[in-house]
């Protein structure tokens, strides 16, 4: 029979949106591919991948202890009928539960993706002391578990659980599940105006205010430029944006806010540059992964994650965290000079193609699976 690997993640877009290339991968390579998730709207998707996928009754935003013990327990029931050969949990949530869920499951391997440590870590984030401690104290214990890897997605993050004492042989550094460097294509420059673009969930640790603030200070020197935000609100995080107030910036400032959009692709095809404002959290922004595939410059913050794509002074501009006016100046420079636009963005492309497309990233994940069973 061929081994079965069961994906862990919170919501079916999810796995759909971020780690469909790895399973891919999986499946190539013969593993018999499951998906537990809350299934939304997602599961003809999955099965149209020949993938099996398993609803899960949690929800994403819920820390409660009643809410997690359940999970666990449910988590454990399936893990139990379905005797995995490997489990992967992705992101912080399956993480934690998932590896609860898989101890005294001696013949089931488990792999724990880090997909960043979120808004948990980020100051301002709305999460309280204790409950950091109680998430690290979690991470010190559970991540030592036989039979078990942990993947991160920058640097940074590897050091973050080697402090924690995780040990590092335990630790790989895998980005995400890359980028298809043939779905997206380098694309020529549209025609004016120049339009900057950033793409992703409306949330405050995202940096959505200061970016907007950026732009308001941008525009008002003279410059004129567009402002495209693609994605939409969270109603599920507390840090989310409410709809009302995007529609009310958009409409005093002059941003247009596509809300959400399915093909990516069309945003780069508007755009000129990239903008990733983010106050911290993330893994490999995928976003900044897209946009450097379609070949476009980049503003990001300086922050893990993004300085391993947006490079200073070659794939794009660095700036420090909530510093509107840095934010601003950065967008200003790529906006008035098109030849550093295309120079970062011919770099941007080769980056991806180099080091983050998804076929190399599945093969790399893929090893490590075997070496985890002795396949």
């Amino acid at each position: 029979m061929a081994p079965r690997i069961l994906y862990v993640v919170t919501e079916d877009w999810y796995f759909l949106s971020h780690r469909l290339p790895m399973a891919r991968a999986a499946k190539a390579a013969g593993f018999e591919v499951h998906v537990a998730a809350r299934i939304k709207d997602g599961r003809a998707g999955i099965e149209k991948e020949g993938f099996v996928a398993h609803p899960l009754a949690w929800s994403r935003g819920s820390l409660s202890l009643r809410d997690s013990l359940a999970a666990v327990r449910e988590l454990r029931r399936l893990f139990g009928s379905l005797k995995p050969a490997i489990v992967h949990n992705v992101a912080l949530k399956p993480v934690l539960l998932g590896t609860m869920a898989s101890l005294r499951l001696g013949g089931t391997a488990v792999v724990n993706s880090l997909t960043g440590l979120g808004a948990l870590f980020v100051d301002g984030g709305g999460s309280s002391k204790l409950t950091r401690w109680v998430v690290e104290f979690a991470l010190r214990h559970l991540l030592k578990r036989a039979r078990s890897c942990t993947i991160v997605q920058n640097p940074d993050d590897r050091s973050f659980l080697i402090g924690l004492g995780v040990p590092a042989d335990t630790i790989e550094i895998i980005p995400g599940s890359g980028v298809d460097i043939g779905n997206y294509q380098a694309l020529p420059e549209p025609p004016p105006p120049v339009t900057a673009a950033f793409v992703g969930r409306m949330l405050r640790h995202k940096g959505v205010m200061t970016l907007i603030e950026a732009y308001r200070r941008a525009t008002g020197r003279g410059v004129k430029f567009r402002l495209l935000l693609a994605g939409d609100c969270d109603p599920e995080n507390p840090g989310s944006l409410a709809p009302e107030q995007l529609r009310e910036f958009a409409s005093a400032y002059g941003i247009v806010w596509l809300g959400h959009v399915t093909d990516i692709g069309e945003v780069w095809r508007q755009a000129h540059f990239a903008v990733q404002p983010s106050r911290g959290g993330e893994g490999l922004p995928k976003s900044l992964l897209e946009a450097a595939a379609c070949g476009r410059a980049m503003v990001a913050t300086d922050v893990p994650g993004c300085r391993e794509i947006a490079i200073p002074d070659e794939t794009g501009i660095l700036v420090p965290v909530d510093d509107a006016d840095a934010l601003a100046k950065a967008m200003l420079r790529l906006a008035e000079d098109e030849s550093l636009r295309e120079r970062f963005g011919k770099a941007a492309r080769h980056l991806t193609e180099t080091k983050f497309s998804s076929r190399a990233i599945g093969q790399e994940t893929v090893a490590l699976y075997n070496r985890l069973i002795g396949r």
